[in-house]
């Protein structure tokens, strides 16, 4: 592989998505909920990291390897946004 993790368009967009949850997370309905914060958090940051990571072996299968675990994590993502939703701190 040659191109830089900052190239990929799935990276792109991941950065999108943390700042997004990220601005979610200071809603005041979810000024006490520190766990549930943290959680989500770490998991949209983990879905970045791993393309990032997984980029750097520069081998199709180490990569295809990390881009499976970004993928549970955004399914970790999906899982607490719906939850949230559930909960009543915020509508998406």
């Amino acid at each position: 592989m040659t191109k830089s993790f900052t190239e990929f368009e799935v990276y792109q967009k991941s950065i999108v998505l943390a700042k997004d949850i990220f601005g979610l997370m200071n809603k005041q309905s979810l000024e006490r909920e520190y766990g549930f914060k943290d959680q989500i958090k770490r998991a949209v940051v983990s879905i970045r990291n791993n393309i990032a990571e997984g980029s750097e072996y520069n081998n199709n299968k180490q990569f295809i390897r990390f881009l499976k675990h970004s993928k549970g994590s955004c399914a970790e993502v999906r899982s607490m946004l719906i939850l949230s939703n559930e909960l009543g701190f915020c509508t998406y």
